[in-house]
């Protein structure tokens, strides 16, 4: 079924998160969004320019209802503590060792107080731990592994309990890193526990936008 002009803008603009973040702060002219808008999906009359006019107001009205959702959000996330751990390494490897070899070089790590966390995915594991225990995994599980990423630091976002049922947390944090040029390399949660690992050159540039 052919989608409406009204349709079409929703979706365009949700699917651009500058746009989007801009209609719902007020800060965009709806006559020029309404004209590159027209542009970008080649319907430039101009009824479509005025249907398009009108979807842009009718949508920033319901996003303005999610900015208080977004004041739900940043009110948990001010009373969420951040811990950042560097010098991480990342491991992809083949599903041939089984769990329980894996759990062994856990607990030797986890005896030592170091880090160190396995992803069960469909063709692979992914193992996350310090670069000081690197070497010691690859010699263990040399031919195993397919892809190994350095040079990465950890960012555990530690928030209350009510994290559970507060809707958009997560989209709002991914939305944060996205804005800001920051790749998320792999991603994961544990209950209250929401842990990014990126580039640790992009480690300062985070800790100013995770300030809540």
């Amino acid at each position: 079924m052919e989608k409406n002009t009204t349709e079409l803008t929703h979706e365009y603009i949700r699917e651009h998160p500058h746009i989007k973040h801009c209609l719902k702060k007020g800060l965009i002219n709806y006559s020029s969004l309404a004209r590159f808008i027209a542009k970008e999906l080649d319907i430039e009359k101009k009824t479509s320019k005025e249907a398009i006019l009108i979807a842009a107001i009718r949508l920033q009205d319901k996003l303005k209802k999610e900015s208080t959702a977004d004041s739900d959000i940043i009110t948990l996330l001010s009373k969420s503590e951040i811990e950042i751990r560097n010098k991480i390494v990342v491991f992809i490897l083949k599903k041939s060792p089984t769990f329980e070899s894996l759990g062994i070089i856990q607990n030797n790590i986890k005896k030592e107080s170091g880090l160190f966390y396995a992803l069960e995915g469909s063709n692979n594991y992914t193992i996350i731990t310090q670069e000081k225990y690197a070497s010691n995994f690859e010699r263990k599980f040399k031919g195993d592994i397919i892809k190994t990423n350095r040079h990465l630091a950890l960012i555990n976002i530690k928030s209350p309990k009510e994290i559970e049922t507060t809707c958009g947390v997560i989209s709002y944090l991914t939305s944060l890193f996205s804005e800001n040029g920051v790749n998320i390399s792999e991603f994961f949660s544990c209950w209250t526990d929401t842990i990014f690992i990126i580039s640790s050159q992009d480690l300062n540039k985070c800790i100013n936008f995770l300030k809540f």
